[in-house]
């Protein structure tokens, strides 16, 4: 059997580890069966990052690289085809394993298809509801394409229940993601915070001391307009900052409108807020375990919350991510980028008790799952 995986930005890069791992073990007990190929399509914008990740986590250099880089959505889906139909024709997969809802997901589930060759989306269902997402449109098409659909949870599968899909393409595994934060956690904890500030430090307070909050940025509907930016960085400024100190990793489009709204200054005066470069997963894993608070608009970060007990202010109004959210017993709260909102839940949440929450098999061996899905699959 011959399986082509494919990643693109970071986010894939803690999906795919686990699933690499296991088809290694599986060769190592069956005698090489699996022939495996990693295609990364260079998606990412910053490829020392890249390469920080792929070490990290004990991903091997890519078979082939596609180096598509940064462009708009239709530039990098595109070129990401064209490239990509070239690897397909000249490897002749059996399967093509596409992850996550980034560009790269889209383009190569879409070229494997017209090109005939069975495709697997591990961590598919996920729905925000908000066609709006250019996200929420890779998934949609990614699911609807895809033979094989792996889901992290039960609500998944009711999403791709509505939408027609038939039950002999949907398999239960849990969430992919997890397996890779039960892998490096012990790595994590072994890091010393201090250093992880004194080696990432970007600019603002170099000197950190008791607890703290931790927070990232980098949605356009967050970051893209003054209006909407400012007031939550007055609110981390007057309010947050008045009870932690503020670790922020800071994505390159946050800290370039920071200095193009002249906020940048006023961040950097604050005697509690500090803003680091950003980080490796470990790095932001150890963070992640002893704050007390996090503000984010990531999706992966609601996850580890839930799974590390972190409060989580999710600075989103929807998430392709529900069962994080604390209706479904998750650490997280969908806040949006109404100060309103996020001071009303900000006060409710630091008095919260931090309590991890496990939902239903996300229990680190879920890659073992994905991978025996795919060999015991039978089409109709």
């Amino acid at each position: 059997m011959k399986i082509i995986s494919v990643v693109g930005a970071r986010p894939n890069f803690m999906k795919i580890a686990p699933f690499i791992k296991e088809i290694a073990k599986y060769n190592k007990a069956y005698n090489n069966k699996i022939h495996h190929i990693l295609v990364h399509t260079g998606q990412h914008y910053d490829d020392r990052m890249s390469k920080a990740f792929f070490q990290a986590l004990g991903i091997p250099e890519a078979d082939i690289n596609l180096e598509i880089g940064s462009g708009t959505h239709a530039e990098q889906v595109g070129h990401t085809m064209i490239r990509f139909e070239e690897v397909i024709r000249n490897e002749k997969p059996d399967w093509v394993v596409v992850v996550g809802d980034v560009n790269a997901t889209l383009a190569c589930s879409v070229t494997a298809k017209k090109e005939w060759i069975k495709c697997c989306h591990i961590e598919a269902g996920l729905r925000s509801n908000d066609i709006t997402m250019p996200e929420e449109v890779n998934r949609l098409v990614t699911d609807r394409l895809s033979d094989l659909l792996l889901t992290p949870d039960r609500l998944s599968i009711e999403n791709l229940k509505k939408e027609g899909v038939k039950s002999n393409r949907i398999e239960f595994v849990g969430n992919i993601m997890i397996d890779t934060l039960e892998a490096n956690r012990s790595v994590a904890t072994s890091l010393n915070i201090s250093e992880i500030i004194k080696r990432n430090y970007k600019s603002g307070c170099e000197e950190f001391s008791g607890e703290f909050a931790l927070m990232t940025l980098h949605r356009p509907s967050n970051v893209d307009s003054r209006e909407i930016f400012e007031p939550i960085i007055r609110f981390i400024l007057d309010v947050v900052a008045n009870d932690f100190h503020v670790i922020w990793p800071i994505h390159p489009r946050a800290l370039k409108l920071l200095e193009e709204f002249s906020l940048l200054s006023i961040v950097n005066k604050h005697p509690r807020i500090t803003l680091l470069n950003p980080l490796n997963y470990h790095d932001m894993l150890r963070l992640n375990m002893d704050a007390k608070i996090m503000l984010t608009d990531s999706g992966g970060l609601q996850e580890e919350c839930t799974i590390l007990g972190t409060p989580c202010l999710t600075l989103r109004w929807n998430t392709e991510r529900p069962i994080t959210l604390r209706e479904h017993g998750g650490a997280s709260v969908l806040v949006g980028n109404n100060i309103e909102r996020i001071s009303k839940e900000y006060l409710n949440t630091i008095n919260l008790e931090q309590k991890s929450q496990r939902p239903e098999l996300w229990d680190g061996n879920t890659a073992d799952r994905c991978l025996d899905a795919i060999i015991n699959f039978k089409s109709e």
